[in-house]
């Protein structure tokens, strides 16, 4: 943890406070890959992280807060993602190489991420605007860069598809690869080999972004 950590009340937190709030942090993470966010009480995370409910209360006034400062952190690790598209190339295997090397990464990024990304969908579906908001900045970090990219391509290209919004076109691949990295089990019991997803994915979002199927 960098910067400066208050307590609840205003005052700065020693280093040993650091380590304390970080902990309670950390097993409030470990729990919602557990239990449902809804069922996760104050005592339980602070069983857990081997402190008292007062001790918990001294940098968060509820568990939501808690649960808002993990999601922050997860979009600033997001930030990332960014580089896994801007100053790619997309022609010939260069474009094939850029096309898997962002599947691999956003499957990476939500797997490592998986239960504080379903608290953040749940709180967007509810029209929680604090979650709307942070999934909205997790997303545009490829989002974004994806939609720039797809826009300078066809500026280029005589033959593009004009009738489709690039920022569309990125927003629906994200969605796409989200969708495909919350629920590889489903997919699965429907007959798709998780060894068959990525490689898949990667053709699917080259078509996205070129219109073209990727170099062999």
């Amino acid at each position: 943890m960098t910067g400066q950590v208050t307590t609840v009340d205003g005052r700065i937190a020693g280093r040993r406070g650091q380590a304390t709030r970080q902990k309670l942090l950390d097993c409030l993470g470990k729990m919602l890959g557990s239990s449902p966010y809804r069922d996760v009480r104050v005592i339980d995370v602070a069983r857990k992280a081997g402190t008292s409910p007062a001790t918990f209360y001294q940098y968060f006034p509820d568990v939501e807060a808690a649960v808002l400062e993990i999601a922050e952190a997860t979009v600033r690790e997001s930030e990332a993602l960014t580089a896994l598209v801007e100053g790619r190339s997309w022609a010939g295997r260069a474009g094939r190489q850029t096309a898997e090397d962002l599947v691999d990464g956003f499957l990476a990024f939500w797997r490592k991420h998986d239960a504080i990304l379903r608290v953040i969908d749940l709180g967007a579906a509810e029209g929680d605007r604090r979650f709307v908001r942070i999934r909205t900045r997790v997303q545009g970090a490829v989002v974004k860069p994806l939609a720039d990219t797809i826009e300078e391509l066809r500026s280029r290209s005589r033959g593009s598809d004009a009738d489709t919004s690039p920022a569309a076109t990125a927003g629906s691949l994200v969605t796409m690869l989200a969708a495909v990295s919350s629920q590889p089990k489903s997919l699965q019991a429907l007959g798709a080999k998780q060894s068959d997803l990525k490689p898949t994915l990667a053709v699917l979002v080259h078509l996205g972004v070129t219109g073209r199927r990727p170099a062999k």
